[in-house]
Order: structure tokens, then C-alpha cells, then sequence
């Protein structure tokens, strides 16, 4: 059945950002000089006659004011800009997939549960049936969870906070509603982390920067509350780069499991790493350029960036209105399925009015041969360092069925260009930062670091972050064209370009793991999908999983006693 969703009466994100962001070096406003005018001019790339300059000076002036009027009032981090990205292109229209979902949970071989270390490595899956046929209780496992983040925290680096003393109140009330004949779900009584962008009273949420280490938010997370209301047990709160950046937050770099020398990516680094490590049995991220994808890629982990708009951010920091989203890393596909069925669509009240509402459906087939399925072939070529592995990934898609067609990136997009739509949103929402200059509290403060993207945001033209959403716009049209010939399309982890594109134009992907390197570190490939089409998504990945066992492999120093 075909569903049209019509677009809501507002138009795409234009954050209103400075007119244009000029940096003076004069100290009042009254004093800009047609110097100055000139030296701005330089940085973006416009000249204007001296009699034009005359005639701009005064207009400046009130610029500056103005600027400095907003400044006065400060917006808060919970108020986002009165429009919106909506990333669907001109006349869609979605396959809609309701009804019930098979999760494939199956009760066969759970009388032997292992030790302690063992368990802790179980999927979500199957310690949902142990817990439902209660062979095991949810304050054993959130205990065997506990200890583990407390004995190899400090290792990876990947722990915030531990949330002990909620975690455990949360299991007493798992098996309590247990006993009485209430179950949640699947995630009922399964203890997991979230990444520490997200809001938890009673905790600092520290964004994993130096200025805000400390920080107490009075706001609760939807992502939380709607795992809160399925049963789940958050035991602790994981490192995220400072600011969303990287793997380097204000305590350290977060490592990756099978190989402490390297980092875990960024920036949901806790999160992959601690899912990958056995520190929690799923664990939430985000993503706004590949801080679910990289992580999950470099540690092993199985991570699901939805379509953007599908998750709420309620109550989470903010990088780019318009390019942020959530969601699960996890040790299969098929739990990243339970838990975006927990997480995804509206919550009531719904303070992130980006979210557009849909079915989820989780119903594999019996092979992928009814599936139009594509691969980058170019990406493929090039990434010689993974060959074998890659080559391995596709004679199993191909092994289930699928005929892999060849695809390219459409021609003519401005890549370049598309990076200042993240710094200028960023740096809108952390406007207060700079202009305290609080900015320099940040332990990066190299050329990468986000320190200084945040200051290079205030030189970014309005104009110029204007037209670079035009071409968004179009480069929506010609994704969309691309990816809707096709249920899935296959890519290597390595990607750059791919990975802006489709975060800009807000298409799911799922990072799978393929095995190991020369070095022994793991290896993955990227499935993208159709908007709000994470329903084939998973089950393709799901099929992969089952075909290979790629995604059972542990890091020794985690998993071997």
C-alpha cells in the first residue's frame, strides 16, 4: 500500500545566522573603517567600489548592533531555530510497512547461560528470553554489567559516569513487575548506555567537553524515557568526543577493544566501544557526519543511523539541527531492531519537531534474491587494504541471492562546500561558548580540533550558508534518485563523500562487521537505504549476519578470562 506523506508547512532549516559574519579588529561599532570593510572582503571573496564601502559603513553599524541586541537574550540550549530540514524530495512517496514484526527470538539452547563473562556477551536477544523465562534476573545481569564497566572502564576509557545506584533500582522493578506477570518487551530488564549527549537527571551530562564537565541538565532525554518505558536498565552514561568530535574527551581517548593503541573513532566512541567490550548489552549513539558508522565500524560493533527525523533528540546537545541523529549500537542486527522498535517516531509531548511519524516492521526474508541491491563498485576498488574481507562481504550477499548492480555518486555535487552547513549550525547553538571564549577550555585546539571549526563558523556568511542548503536541496533530488532504484545499496567503510551525502540528505545505513585485518583489528561495510526504510534495512543486514558470524567475534582482552 502506498502512503503519501505531504510536507509540513514549513520550509528547510535556515538557521538565522549572522547577516553576514564579519570580524572586526576595531573595538566599537562607530569605528568600522573602509580598511576594515576591505580586509573583510578578502574572506568572502567580494569587492565593492570605495563609494559602495561609504555608503555599507553605516549599514555595518547597525548589523553589529543588532548582533549585539540577540546576544542580550540568551535562546537556551532547548530552543531550536523556527524552521525546519525536511529531507524528503519533491512528490515522495513511501512504501508503508505496517503490521506485526517476527524478531526471530528463539528459546532453544539458553539452559546454558555461561559465566558471568560469557553473559556479558550475549545478544540482547537472547538475555531478553533468559530474562523472560527468567533463568536469569535483571539485577544478576545488571550486576555482571556493572562490575565489568567498573573493572575495564578505566582500560577503554569509555565510561563516564556509572549509574549504579539508578541502574539498580531499575532491575529491583524489572523483576518486581516480572513476578507480578508484567513484561515490557524485549528490552525488559536489558541493561545498556547511553552516549553522554543525552540528558539523565540526577547526572552531569557533560558533552565530553572541558567547560562542561560539571554540567547538571534539568531535562530528561526522550530517547531515555522511551527505554525507561520498555524496561530498560541504564547502567551508565559513555564518552563522547568533546563537543561530538572524535574520540577525545576531557578524561582521556576512548580505545578501541581489539587494539588499545588506537582510538575508538568518534564521537559515539563510548558507546561503540563499550558494546564491543561486553561493558553493556547495547548501548545509544548519534551521528551528525559518522559518530555511529566510524565507531561501530573501527570496534566491531553493529551500529543503526537512522533515517534523519526518526529517533527524538529531545533533550539532547545539539551539533546540527538539521543534520543530528540517534540511534542504537548494538552486537547484531537483530537488536538493533529491538531497540529502534523501543526508540523510534513521536514521543508525547514531543519537544523535537523534526520527527516525522511511520511504521517499523522487522520481517526477514528467506534470502535477499526478491531485494534490488547495488554496491559501490568504485569504492570497492579503491579500498585495496580491506580486499579480502570486502570481496568476502559480497560473495556472501551474493551467496544469499542478491544480484550486486554497480553504482556511482551522482556527478556535479559541491562537497566542498557542504561542511560550512555543520560548522555554522554548530556554531550557532554554541554561540555563548565563543564569545566567552570558553572555547580555549578545550584540551584540541589544533586545526582539526572543534574549537577551532566553532570559531571559523563566525566568518561564515549567511549568504553562503543559504546557498550551500540550495544545493542540498538538489543534492536531495539526485540521492533520492539514486537509492530509490534500489532497497539497499552497499559501500565500504571508507567513504567520505558517501557519508556526507547521505547524512546531509538524512538516508539509514548500518555499519556490519566483516571480519578481521592483517592486524587484527576488525573490518566492516555500510548498507544505505531508502528514507524511513530502516525495516529493510535490518533485515538485509540480518540475513548478512546469519550468513557469516562476523558479528560474534569478541576482543580477547574482553572476553576471554
Amino acid at each position: 500500500m502506498k502512503q503519501t506523506i505531504t510536507r509540513p508547512p514549513v520550509t528547510r532549516l535556515l538557521i538565522p545566522l549572522l547577516t553576514v559574519a564579519l570580524v572586526f579588529s576595531c573595538a566599537s561599532p562607530t569605528s568600522i573603517s573602509r580598511r576594515d570593510i576591505r580586509g573583510a572582503e578578502k574572506l568572502i571573496g567580494v569587492q565593492f567600489t570605495n563609494e559602495e564601502i561609504d555608503v555599507l559603513r553605516n549599514y555595518l553599524v547597525q548589523n553589529r548592533q543588532g548582533f549585539d541586541s540577540v546576544r542580550a537574550v540568551p535562546a537556551g540550549i532547548n530552543t531550536s531555530p523556527a524552521l525546519y530540514f525536511d529531507p524528503r524530495p519533491a512528490h515522495f512517496n513511501r512504501q508503508s510497512q505496517a503490521g506485526p514484526s517476527d524478531w526471530r527470538l528463539s528459546e532453544r539452547d539458553t539452559d546454558m547461560i555461561g559465566n558471568d563473562d560469557q553473559i556479558a556477551f550475549l545478544s540482547v536477544a537472547e538475555l531478553s528470553i533468559l530474562i523472560r523465562t527468567r533463568k536469569i534476573s535483571s539485577l544478576r545481569l545488571t550486576r555482571i554489567y556493572l562490575n565489568r564497566l567498573k573493572r575495564f572502564g578505566d582500560t577503554l576509557q569509555a565510561v563516564v559516569s556509572i549509574t549504579e545506584q539508578l541502574a539498580l533500582k531499575q532491575a529491583q522493578r524489572a523483576d518486581e513487575e516480572l513476578a507480578r506477570g508484567l513484561y515490557r518487551g524485549p528490552l525488559h530488564g536489558i541493561p545498556y548506555g547511553l552516549k553522554d549527549l543525552f540528558a539523565v537527571p540526577g547526572y552531569k551530562t557533560t558533552w565530553g567537553a572541558e567547560p562542561y564537565q560539571h554540567q547538571l541538565l534539568p531535562d530528561t532525554a526522550k530517547v531515555y524515557q522511551r527505554l525507561e518505558a520498555a524496561g530498560a536498565v541504564l547502567v551508565a552514561k559513555l564518552t563522547t568526543g568533546a563537543l561530538a568530535r572524535g574520540d577525545v574527551w576531557f578524561g582521556g581517548k576512548t580505545k578501541n577493544p581489539w587494539d588499545l593503541k588506537q582510538g575508538a573513532s568518534g564521537s559515539s566512541a563510548g558507546s561503540a566501544s563499550a558494546t564491543a567490550a561486553g561493558l553493556v548489552a547495547f548501548s545509544i549513539g548519534t551521528e551528525t557526519l559518522g559518530s555511529i558508522l566510524a565507531p561501530s565500524s573501527r570496534c566491531g560493533a553493529t551500529g543503526l543511523r537512522p533515517t534523519f527525523g526518526r529517533v527524538s533528540r529531545g533533550g539532547c546537545m545539539t551539533l546540527a539541527w538539521s543534520m543530528d541523529k540517534a540511534g542504537p549500537i548494538c552486537r547484531s542486527a537483530q537488536d538493533r531492531a529491538l531497540v529502534f522498535n523501543a526508540i523510534y517516531g513521536p514521543n508525547h509531548p514531543e519537544p523535537d519537531r523534526s520527527v516525522v511519524p511511520g511504521p517499523f516492521t522487522f520481517n526477514p526474508p528467506a534470502d535477499l534474491s526478491k531485494l534490488r541491491i547495488a554496491y559501490f563498485d568504485k569504492l570497492f576498488a579503491r579500498d585495496t587494504a580491506h580486499r579480502i574481507t570486502n570481496d568476502s562481504a559480497l560473495h556472501i550477499l551474493r551467496r544469499l541471492g542478491a544480484t550486486l548492480t554497480p553504482v556511482s555518486l551522482p556527478d556535479s555535487i559541491p562537497f566542498a562546500g557542504f561542511d560550512i552547513i555543520l560548522r555554522a549550525e554548530s556554531g550557532a547553538f554554541f554561540d555563548e561558548l565563543v564569545l566567552a571564549h570558553r572555547d580555549r577550555e578545550l584540551g584540541e585546539q589544533d586545526e582539526s580540533s572543534r574549537a577551532n571549526s566553532l570559531r571559523q563558523s563566525r566568518f561564515i556568511p549567511a549568504v553562503e550558508y543559504l546557498q550551500a542548503n540550495r544545493q542540498r536541496t538538489a543534492l536531495i533530488e539526485k540521492m533520492n534518485a539514486l537509492l530509490s532504484r534500489y532497497d539497499v545499496i552497499v559501500a565500504t567503510a571508507e567513504g567520505f563523500n558517501l557519508s556526507m551525502a547521505t547524512n546531509l540528505t538524512g538516508h539509514p545505513a548500518i555499519s556490519l562487521p566483516t571480519g578481521l585485518d592483517k592486524r587484527g583489528r576488525p573490518t566492516s561495510v555500510v548498507l544505505y537505504s531508502n528514507l524511513y526504510d530502516e525495516g529493510t534495512l535490518l533485515e538485509a543486514a540480518f540475513l548478512f549476519q546469519q550468513a557469516s558470524g562476523f558479528h560474534q567475534l569478541r576482543p580477547k582482552m574482553f572476553s576471554e578470562n
